[in-house]
């Protein structure tokens, strides 16, 4: 499903391009039914992928405890 089909709010972090060159280098995320879209916030008509909410929330808390080699 392409981006430009849903019409649902689109997120970004507030600390989304501070500091290192970074401006602009995050994703955008957005409720979609009992999914979570997830898109480059630099190309957003490019299409998105949808990953259901626990999926999402096991892969954060696996970045945030360093389990990932990112």
């Amino acid at each position: 499903m392409g981006a430009s089909s849903v019409s649902s709010e689109w997120r970004k972090s507030s600390k989304s391009g501070t500091g290192g060159g970074t401006a602009g280098d995050c994703v955008e995320l957005a409720s979609l039914n009992d999914k979570i879209g997830i898109r480059d916030s630099k190309n957003p008509h490019e299409g998105h992928l949808m990953v259901g909410r626990v999926a999402l929330r096991d892969l954060v808390n696996e970045i945030k405890a360093g389990d990932l080699d990112l």
